[in-house]
């Protein structure tokens, strides 16, 4: 198992594919981009594979989510989805996307055994895209969401982040265009994991402004507890359900207690946690011809040393030194 002296278990592995994106989404990084990580660097096809094995076979993981940067960049992602479905046991497999390219993606991934996708959605207004994400794609990925349910990926989740100022008035017209189409939302505070370091507190929505403003316009019931288990998002039922909306208050409802997840880079990087200011290297060890149980321990002897939390409320706390897109979500 991947363990940590916390009594957490680590059985949801996010694997970044690329830190490159087609978006520039202002909470992420800045108009001009990044300097990409050089291709070299990054894990390829077989070792990507490879180290999802050895999660799967190893070290207890039930559950592999895609993620970048931009996942559907990767020219592989079919085959890298076909093989890690191919795994025994096998995991669910779940995709974060912005979905530009999924209209054309849906159905080849789930074709190769993609279960479920997430999009992130964060305005419903064109000229508000063009603000946030500095291109003209909103209608891309409308396209893409509904391919994505077309192609039977459901249920499709659909993530938004709120900016004051911004798109902070869209909250209730976002639940509408998701509770009319099947999609389930979550609202996800803001978090300080920008390039930039430009987060500042007084900018972020936070989980109970959402509430407070999605309660005017709809009946919200907190779903029952006990579902949720290490979930990031805490669900209500609208108006009686059986819709759901969720809300991911990492800042102001943080939820470390229970997080089950542990995170690759695309270059090949384990993290314990999203926020975590160290790293593990597997990409050379495996490079240099390490076995698989090599490569588990060095896993194991990461997730041991996790924190007991992200830190974003102490007065020490740094922002860790790669931006979302080099992490992955």
């Amino acid at each position: 198992m991947l363990a940590d002296s916390y009594g957490r278990i680590a059985t949801d592995l996010r694997v970044s594919l690329t830190d490159r994106c087609n978006l520039r989404c202002a909470y992420c990084m800045p108009p001009e981009g990044l300097d990409w990580l050089p291709a070299p660097t990054l894990l390829t096809d077989d070792e990507v594979v490879r180290l999802a094995r050895i999660g799967v076979e190893r070290l207890g993981i039930t559950e592999i989510r895609y993620t970048g940067g931009e996942p559907l960049l990767r020219r592989g992602l079919p085959g890298i989805v076909a093989r890690t479905a191919a795994l025994r046991p096998r995991p669910e497999i779940s995709l974060t996307t912005n979905g530009i390219g999924l209209a054309r993606l849906a159905g080849p991934l789930a074709e190769a055994g993609l279960d479920r996708i997430n999009v992130s959605l964060d305005t419903l207004r064109p000229d508000v895209f063009r603000t946030l994400a500095k291109r003209d794609r909103l209608a891309d990925v409308l396209a893409g969401l509904a391919a994505a349910a077309g192609a039977g990926l459901v249920p499709v989740k659909v993530n938004t982040v709120l900016m004051r100022g911004v798109n902070s008035d869209e909250a209730v017209p976002l639940l509408r265009f998701c509770l009319e189409r099947g999609y389930q939302l979550r609202f996800i505070e803001q978090m300080p994991l920008d390039a930039q370091h430009g987060w500042r507190r007084e900018n972020m929505v936070t989980a109970d402004e959402i509430l407070v403003e999605l309660s005017a316009e709809f009946s919200l019931k907190p779903d029952d507890s006990r579902t949720r288990g290490s979930a990031p998002a805490e669900t209500f039922l609208v108006d009686g359900g059986p819709a759901r909306v969720g809300v991911i208050g990492s800042v102001t409802r943080p939820f470390c207690g229970a997080c089950d997840r542990v995170r690759l880079t695309a270059d090949g990087q384990v993290r314990n946690c999203l926020f975590a200011r160290t790293e593990s290297n597997l990409r050379d060890p495996m490079r240099a011809g390490a076995s698989d149980e090599e490569l588990a321990t060095i896993w194991r002897q990461a997730v041991a040393a996790k924190l007991p939390g992200h830190g974003i409320n102490d007065p020490g706390f740094l922002q860790p030194s790669r931006p979302m897109s080099a992490i992955g979500g």
